[in-house]
């Protein structure tokens, strides 16, 4: 699979590939990782991205032109197998079921918004889907692109070295993942659970769907209402 970033921090990306999951993908060939720096598609001296919104308002957005010429050029052919997606606060949020259905793609375009935003034409007429990582905003789409890119990455086929490992975490069942602990087993007088010591898995299976329920129920009952 192969993703694309379009962005005019080209550099911001030196760092957050270069370790983990995702570089192991990048080093396998199982992912490519494209940096496009949207300034190439400017034509005026000061390189500009973006300028004044009509109607007036606060700060600046980019403008269409360089997004447009610049996705064309990445991806002069869309298909099913090939979308864009736009790094917008106003998006849709973006879960794990998106990433699922991102992984099985060929190609995915992830274009960074700055400033106040992107002009909408952009999210009409060009993108497949505008995507939001949560109810806040940052400063910009990088964050989320490189978010975005470790999650879907790690469900690429052959990226985890066990499979079972995306099958059993949170959000694949709708719920958070269950309670985990390792040695020592007693801590500082804090003990681990005596049904992970005992051997009876179906034991351990309940016990973890309990966790699972009442991890949910306390940090995001959110999710209990999409069960």
């Amino acid at each position: 699979m192969t993703f694309h970033i379009l962005t005019i921090f080209p550099e911001f990306f030196r760092g957050p590939f270069d370790y983990g999951v995702v570089a192991r993908a990048v080093q396998t060939n199982r992912i490519q990782i494209r940096i496009h720096d949207l300034r190439q598609w400017t034509f005026d001296r000061h390189r500009s991205v973006d300028d004044r919104p009509f109607g007036g308002g606060e700060g600046m957005l980019m403008k269409p032109e360089p997004i447009f010429l610049a996705t064309q050029a990445i991806l002069p052919q869309k298909s099913d197998n090939k979308k864009v997606a736009l790094m917008s606060a106003q998006g849709r949020l973006f879960d794990q079921a998106t990433a699922r259905r991102w992984s099985a793609l060929d190609e995915l375009l992830l274009i960074c918004g700055r400033y106040e935003g992107v002009d909408e034409r952009v999210a009409q007429n060009l993108v497949d889907e505008e995507t939001s990582i949560g109810d806040f905003v940052v400063s910009g789409g990088e964050l989320p692109a490189a978010l975005i890119i470790d999650a879907v990455a790690r469900l690429v086929p052959g990226v985890l070295g066990n499979e079972a490992s995306s099958e059993n975490e949170s959000f694949t069942s709708g719920l958070l993942d269950c309670a985990q602990f390792t040695r020592p087993a007693d801590f500082r007088g804090l003990p681990v659970p005596e049904v992970l010591l005992g051997g009876n898995h179906e034991e351990i299976r309940k016990w973890r769907h309990e966790t699972a329920l009442a991890k949910t129920t306390r940090n995001r009952p959110d999710l209990l209402k999409k069960i």
